[in-house]
């Protein structure tokens, strides 16, 4: 289930180990599990430590193509993914679309 599919990748993305974790999260899609905020998550943050930029925007158009950019949590790892890319132009377009902010969205901003 997707829970464990998340699990392993977040322990991918956690280790640093983000071959990997992108193999897994191609895998999970290709074997018909949809990714869910989580799966997300660990994603953008396996694009924001390894420099995987062009990968982050092609997941952030999958955000979209879900409906989970505008969630507090999922749009701040967005924000941070540009904001660690020196994208700020993206970061603060994505900051300005959020509905809900936190310190943590604030921060990251």
């Amino acid at each position: 289930d997707v829970v464990s599919w998340n699990a392993i990748i977040g322990a991918f993305a956690q280790n640093e180990y983000c071959n990997d974790a992108f193999k897994l999260f191609w895998q999970m899609r290709q074997e018909a599990f949809k990714p869910d905020k989580v799966t997300f998550i660990s994603i953008l943050n396996v694009c924001t430590n390894s420099g995987f930029l062009a990968l982050g925007k092609v997941v952030h158009a999958e955000i979209i193509a879900k409906g989970f950019e505008l969630d507090v949590v999922v749009g701040t790892a967005l924000i941070n993914m540009y904001g660690k890319h020196a994208t700020v132009d993206d970061a603060r377009r994505m900051f300005s679309k959020m509905n809900e902010r936190n310190v943590i969205s604030w921060n990251a901003m």
